[in-house]
């Protein structure tokens, strides 16, 4: 991998060295998205993201929870995707001792009830329980079950899920470091309510044209500004990581 911004001049990029540009800063709060997409800014091929994605994605995307608190995700991401949560490594075990974080970072996924059923992996399959952050709306059958399931419920928000609240509540309760993994709506989200600090975006050598959704999706927010802080190169990917200017 070749580091190409800020201008040093074009040099290899070894793993630490990978590490330290991608761990997340010292701030109370740090919510930091991660999204592959097309070059015409496709974000799924047969409804899923592993087809865009190639070894140089999945090193930074790993990265991406490796080091945070938490892992945030929408649940229509977490179903379609087959998420079972983190089951680390002897790699990923080594890093996060190295970092002073706790062995397992727990999942969190954003739900307003009807898109996560209780049997879904990642509540039945996490190695440590997942927070279902979702509203008062929600079905309190379908919120037990979540319980009964393994899951710990977080109630934040009346007919949708308060994405500030939900992040709130993650940051208060320690986990700080945020990577969130999608889906579009949920990054849609997140923008609008001023949570997001930072995008980690993988930009594929494919075009995949079609109908495709974009990374971010919701009710439109006035532009945010981006400041470019990394652009990494590897063969005909690009990997960048832009700041959100509030």
């Amino acid at each position: 991998m070749h580091y190409i911004w800020p201008l040093t001049g074009t040099r290899v990029v070894d793993d630490l060295e990978l590490e330290q540009l991608y761990r997340y800063p010292a701030d109370p709060k740090w919510l930091a998205v991660n999204y592959v997409s097309s070059a015409d800014g496709a974000v799924e091929i047969d409804g899923r993201s592993a087809g865009l994605s190639n070894p140089a994605d999945r090193q930074v995307y790993q990265l991406g929870s490796d080091l945070a608190d938490v892992v945030l995700l929408g649940a229509g991401t977490a179903t379609i995707e087959v998420f079972r949560g983190v089951h680390p490594d002897e790699k990923t075990a080594e890093r996060r001792r190295r970092h002073g974080l706790s062995e397992i970072p727990p999942i969190a996924v954003v739900t307003t009830g009807r898109s996560l059923p209780p049997d879904a992996p990642v509540i039945t399959e996490a190695a440590v329980p997942t927070l279902v952050l979702t509203c008062s709306a929600a079905p309190k059958s379908i919120r037990d079950a979540w319980t009964a399931a393994g899951a710990e419920v977080v109630v934040a928000g009346t007919d949708t899920v308060d994405v500030a609240g939900a992040v709130d509540h993650l940051v208060k309760r320690g986990l700080g470091r945020i990577d969130c993994e999608g889906g579009p709506r949920l990054f849609g989200s997140l923008l609008a309510a001023g949570m997001v600090d930072e995008l980690r975006l993988t930009v594929s050598p494919l075009l995949v044209s079609g109908a495709a959704d974009r990374i971010a999706v919701g009710a439109g927010i006035e532009p945010a500004a981006l400041e470019l802080t990394s652009l990494l190169a590897e063969g005909n990917t690009l990997l960048l990581r832009y700041l959100v200017k509030q």
